[in-house]
């Protein structure tokens, strides 16, 4: 669904009417037209309906009906990108990654009521969130497939050609996402061949207290061993480590066959902490051997000057193509630069990485 010539056109769903004031507030000042409230999940069923928006911002826990029941209502009903709002807490991880897995297109943290010299972040972080979940090709990212419920001990088959290099061991594969990502990440890193014994870091735009979460997915649908990274630790052959939210993270050498990571704090780059950019061109900088970075779905330009580093340095760059991208943002803006060698569809990044280590 796209915007209308206007502006982006959203529906707030939340049984706080506080909560809906607050976000109606914050989207208004930033240039959203709220078309709609609604106060609970059956409601705003029938108001999406009514007013087709370009967006729906989805509250978590809600009477009658909750925001996981309401999005798959809607997708089934009234296709529309639905951004989550959860709660900044660990214990809701679990329930807003549900609710991707049933078709919203992303979450974001919700506002606090109190205000604070933090709320200018917090309404710029919620406008570009709607603004890109407004643009999410639906027929694309609603392309879900069910992920394996036990650790595959090999390459899926079909994803992967069967030989893999001995070259492979030890080489380093930095992964970057956005809107859009994580469904794509998981797809990735599963149809990786554990036996390639790459070393793999993550970096997926998510707030802090969801990235460990989303680490416990990915360590129980690939082959890899994955976990949220942590300041100082070293990672070898057949591990992965995902940026944690609200840090950077750095390649700091790599020595014995083992990369150190170190976690920075600093400024948000592009508005988003983790920044692609800073772990691929610290990769660029510090890994020695093999390297290849891939660039998926998302708004924007992270990952671009990363890929651009990587490409000087002699690693090789994969980008995901249009068609398979829920945004095409940040591979498009890499791929128009010229520092993609790779174009593919999301179902072929990985056999594509194993490919780079062969040539």
């Amino acid at each position: 669904m796209s915007t209308t010539a206007g502006g982006t056109r959203a529906v707030v769903v939340d049984d706080s009417r506080f909560m809906r004031t607050l976000i109606r507030n914050l989207l208004e000042e930033g240039g959203v037209e709220v078309v709609a409230e609604a106060a609970d999940g059956e409601a705003a069923i029938e108001t999406v309906a009514e007013h087709m928006p370009d967006v729906v911002t989805m509250d978590i826990e809600m009477p009658r009906m909750n925001g996981i029941e309401a999005v798959e209502r809607i997708m089934t009903d009234s296709p529309t990108p639905v951004l989550m709002l959860s709660a900044h807490a660990e214990e809701n991880a679990d329930v807003t990654f549900e609710a991707l897995d049933r078709g919203a297109v992303d979450f974001v943290t919700k506002p606090g009521g109190e205000v604070t010299s933090e709320m200018p972040r917090v309404k710029r972080e919620l406008v570009d969130k709607v603004q890109s979940a407004a643009v999410v090709d639906l027929s694309v990212a609603g392309r879900r497939s069910s992920p394996p419920t036990a650790r595959p001990q090999a390459a899926t088959p079909g994803s992967i050609a069967p030989a893999v290099p001995a070259s492979a061991d030890g080489a380093t594969v930095v992964i970057g996402a956005s809107t859009g990502g994580p469904a794509v990440v998981e797809g990735v890193l599963g149809g990786l061949p554990p036996e390639a014994g790459l070393r793999v870091l993550i970096v997926q735009h998510m707030p802090e207290g969801f990235t460990a979460r989303f680490a416990k997915r990915l360590d129980a649908r690939s082959g890899y061993d994955v976990a949220e990274a942590r300041d100082g630790e070293r990672i070898g052959a057949g591990q992965a480590r995902v940026a944690p939210g609200g840090s950077h993270l750095v390649v700091d050498d790599d020595r014995a066959g083992q990369l150190r990571l170190r976690l920075r704090g600093g400024d948000r780059i592009h508005g988003v902490k983790p920044a692609i950019d800073v772990t691929m061109s610290s990769a660029a900088e510090a890994v020695r051997g093999p390297l290849t970075t891939v660039l998926l779905t998302g708004m924007g330009r992270d990952g671009v000057e990363g890929m651009s580093a990587v490409k000087r340095a002699g690693g090789a760059t994969v980008a995901q193509d249009e068609r398979t991208s829920a945004i095409f943002g940040m591979p498009k803006r890499a791929i128009q630069a010229g520092h993609a060698d790779e174009v593919l569809p999301a179902g072929e990044i990985a056999e594509g990485i194993v490919a780079t280590l062969r040539n």
